[in-house]
Parts: structure tokens; C-alpha cells; sequence
């Protein structure tokens, strides 16, 4: 079972949960695998980082209870929001399980303090890393101590996608994780999927500080048009290929011609999925650096 036993002042006891990593590492994919394979009443409480939350319409496709925090930074501009969200969503739905997804560029330190003000008490943190492009993004140093402080606050961290990566690509990975967090528990995935149980018990830890978010440029757009899968997949094509300038991230929902679809691209490559349910209302968010978002209009405009 994940997490921890706490108490939110007189609330019934509730495990909270934080589940971390860097877009696209696999969070999503893995909080639903969990939450579906598990029997708790459970709550996910989503921060996108961006006007239009895409995350708790795929919590709620999939049939599990969803709260969103979207437009901005859980650890940042919307800390006071995520303690307010925190009680509320024990005093409306009286969860067993919390679990908080912070948005891609969030770190987990300042999520912590938040919890800790919120009066939850300790939380579990579940890091989610890609293997396929950890060790050279950590090499590279473009994210400063932003890997520090996912790596030192997790208590489990998931090397996600080893079907995707070379074997000297996930050692090496997994020897830099090591290095920074020798106390985690280190786990091999494919498609965030975790086949042995997570250990339990009280987990004490000081908090490592780092810093509260990676400077991306973000873009959200709402979409009344319904474009075909070809159209809208060639638009994702472009983004993975710098046509609108450096994009880290992107996702959609989208109510294609031929049904709702989700889009992801993460660092070049690119992911159209099948969504169970229709769409409420279709949506993109881009993050990056150097974003172009007169020529992303205009995309939009002419039909992408």
C-alpha cells in the first residue's frame, strides 16, 4: 500500500501522497495505473502548469476522483491555494488516500512545507524519472538543482520507460540517482507500471531545498474547432521539430473528427492515444523556451 498514515486535525486518518518528475517522466500514467489496481477512496489533486488543466480530464476518463489546481505553480504562486485545496478536498470528500501531482517543472520541497502548513502531516514522495533521457538532461546542467531536489525528496524513485532506453543509458541513471539519494528505493518501469508493492511505514526525512520551479514559458489555448487525427498530429510533429521554438512539453485533448484523442509530446517525440470518453472541451498547453505563439495561432487558425 503507498503512503503514509496521518491525521488532518480531526479528520479521519489519510495517506498523502506526492508523486514527482519532470514532464513527461511518466506521472500521470503512474497514478493511474496505482489508483486503479488499489481499493482505497482516493483523491488526485492535479496542478498543471498552465490556464488550461488537460491532467484531471484524464483522471476522470479513467474513472477516478480529480481536483485541479491549473494556472500556475503549486510550489510558488499557488501555495497558499494548494493548503486551501488540501482541506477542502479532505472536508468534501474524506479520502483515504491523497494524492498530489505537482506540475512537471514543480519541485517537491516546497510542496512539503505546504503539506506541512496544511497540517497533514508527513507524506510519501514518489519520484518518476525518464530513463531514456535522465542522464543527459542531469549532465547537461540546463536544470541547475531542479533534479537534486525531486532526487533527495523521494522515498521511491521509478526509472520509467527501460523498454524505450539503452541498458548503459538506465545505469547510468540510475548510478546518478544513487549518488544524490542513497536512501530511496530504486525501481525498474515500463509505461509507469510497478509490479512489486511500495514499502510502508513512517518516513522521516529533512526537507531538501532546491529550487521552487524551472523557468518555462507556457501557452493554453482553448479549441472550438474539431480537426482530423492527421491534421492535428502534424501539428505535434511540428512542435517535436522547433517549428514554434523550444518545446519541452505539449499536450491536448482534442475532439478530433474521429473521436477524443490525447496528444503528447516530450522532447521530441511524439503520442496520440485514444481517449475512453468524450471531451468536454478540447484544449492545448505548450511549455518551453522561446514559444511563438502568433505563428501557433495562426496553426490553429488554418485548421491544425
Amino acid at each position: 500500500m503507498l503512503g503514509v498514515a496521518l491525521s488532518l486535525q480531526d479528520e479521519p486518518l489519510m495517506r498523502t501522497t506526492v508523486v514527482c518528475g519532470l514532464l513527461g517522466a511518466g506521472k500521470t500514467t503512474f497514478i493511474g495505473n496505482f489508483l486503479r489496481q488499489g481499493k482505497e477512496r482516493a483523491v488526485v489533486l492535479v496542478n498543471d502548469f498552465g490556464a488550461a488543466g488537460i491532467d484531471g480530464e484524464i483522471f476522470s476518463a479513467g474513472g477516478i476522483e480529480s481536483v485541479e489546481l491549473p494556472s500556475g505553480c503549486v510550489c510558488c504562486t499557488l501555495r497558499f491555494d494548494l493548503i486551501s485545496a488540501v482541506r477542502r478536498v479532505v472536508k468534501q470528500f474524506s479520502p483515504e488516500h491523497l494524492v498530489i501531482e505537482p506540475s512537471g517543472v514543480a519541485s517537491p520541497s516546497a510542496v512539503l512545507e505546504a503539506l506541512e502548513s496544511a497540517g497533514t502531516g508527513p507524506a510519501s514522495v514518489i519520484g518518476i524519472v525518464d530513463a531514456v533521457e535522465f542522464a543527459e538532461l542531469y549532465e547537461s546542467g540546463m536544470y541547475g538543482s531542479f533534479f537534486q531536489d525531486q532526487i533527495a525528496n523521494s522515498d521511491v524513485i521509478l526509472v520509467n520507460k527501460t523498454d524505450l532506453a539503452e541498458e548503459a543509458a538506465i545505469v547510468a541513471a540510475e548510478g546518478m540517482i544513487a549518488a544524490i539519494n542513497p536512501r530511496a528505493v530504486l525501481l525498474r518501469a515500463m509505461n509507469a507500471v510497478m509490479n512489486v508493492p511500495l514499502p510502508e511505514g513512517p518516513l522521516l526525512r529533512d526537507i531538501q531545498r532546491g529550487a521552487c520551479h524551472f523557468h518555462f514559458e507556457t501557452l493554453s489555448f482553448r479549441i472550438n474547432s474539431s480537426p482530423s487525427i492527421a491534421a492535428f498530429t502534424a501539428l505535434f510533429d511540428g512542435l517535436a521539430k522547433g517549428r514554434f521554438g523550444s518545446v519541452a512539453r505539449a499536450k491536448a485533448l482534442i475532439a478530433t473528427l474521429q473521436g477524443p484523442y490525447r496528444f503528447d509530446s516530450v522532447y521530441g517525440k511524439v503520442d496520440v492515444v485514444r481517449l475512453e470518453k468524450n471531451i468536454g472541451e478540447s484544449r492545448l498547453v505548450i511549455i518551453g523556451e522561446g514559444l511563438d505563439r502568433k505563428a501557433m495561432e495562426g496553426a490553429l487558425l488554418n485548421g491544425a
